[in-house]
């Protein structure tokens, strides 16, 4: 054989080898890369952020609707927001080996003291805020943060849940005039006055002695706190305390401290049934305005009190 085809033929084969070569590695990819990929990429852990569910409005009290969970990346929560405590969140400045270390611990008890420790550092569960009043106006989607909202016990929260225009007026109370402590914050009540009718210095008889007369001057009020509680807990059934502050008009304000001044307060409570019924001032409150005094008149030498309204 000629060595010039001897030099063809190897030249041939070798390109074969080549070839051959090639459309093996295209036909089966090595998985290396993506694997490489994926290790240097690794997903983002997630917590759940507490966020306004829809657009929420200065004065308006929160309920379960108005509140939903949203996931949010671990290292982009703000400390100021509220998260449901099932992930720890590393605090600002935290070195991240020490988080890598926290992520290579078991759970265990270790794990959950940290959760719970985490759940009252951020704030716990939704439930938490419900009843809590907007102060600022919060966007849909936008995280809860504690500036924003006050939540029942908090100051400024009484000044946050009055009605635009309302006022909000203390009166001493015992627990005979509280419906025996029965009346709870949220309930509506009827104001009663009880008051001397005629003078008592009239003599030792049985007839001058101090006569009383009693009237409702307020009506279908609502109650915002009893003593310094401005919602009753969850098993509560009664509850005590040495003032309540009820929710009035300004002028109704007016009356409430004459009143106070005149005789002893009493609260009847109302049925839940009438609540959207009128409220304030009663037409017989006037009359229990109205001062009275006591007359002696002599007959035959007998002396005689009479009532003047």
């Amino acid at each position: 054989m000629k060595p010039a085809r001897i030099i063809v033929i190897c030249v041939a084969a070798v390109a074969a080898i080549g070839l051959a070569l090639v459309v093996r590695a295209m036909g089966s990819p090595s998985k290396q890369p993506a694997a490489a990929a994926a290790a240097a990429e690794p997903a983002k852990p997630m917590a759940k952020v507490l966020v306004a569910a829809k657009d929420l409005q200065p004065g308006q009290r929160l309920t379960e609707a108005d509140l939903d969970w949203k996931e949010w990346p671990v290292d982009e929560v703000n400390p100021a927001f509220i998260t449901d405590g099932t992930v720890p969140i590393p605090a600002r400045g935290e070195p991240a080996e020490a988080e890598e270390e926290g992520k290579k611990k078991p759970e265990g008890a270790v794990a959950s003291v940290t959760r719970a420790a985490t759940e009252l550092a951020t704030g716990g569960a939704k439930a938490d805020y419900v009843g809590s009043v907007v102060r600022e106006p919060i966007l849909a989607g936008e995280p809860i943060v504690g500036r924003k909202i006050v939540r029942a016990g908090d100051g400024g929260f009484l000044a946050a849940y009055l009605e635009p225009g309302m006022r909000a007026m203390a009166i001493k109370v015992e627990a005979e005039t509280l419906a025996g402590g029965f009346i709870l914050p949220g309930d509506r009540v009827d104001v009663v006055l009880t008051r001397e009718t005629n003078l008592s210095n009239a003599g030792a008889d049985t007839a001058d002695r101090p006569k009383f007369a009693s009237g409702t001057v307020l009506s279908n009020i609502k109650v915002l706190a009893i003593g310094s509680a401005t919602r009753a807990a969850d098993d509560a059934q009664t509850a005590d305390g040495a003032t309540a502050t009820l929710e009035v008009r300004p002028t109704d304000a007016e009356l409430l401290a004459l009143a106070a001044s005149e005789g002893k307060l009493s609260l009847s409570l109302r049925s839940y049934a009438d609540t959207a019924g009128p409220s304030g001032r009663t037409t017989s409150a006037s009359s229990a305005q109205r001062q009275s005094s006591a007359v002696r008149v002599f007959r035959g030498g007998e002396p005689e009190v009479v009532v003047v309204q």
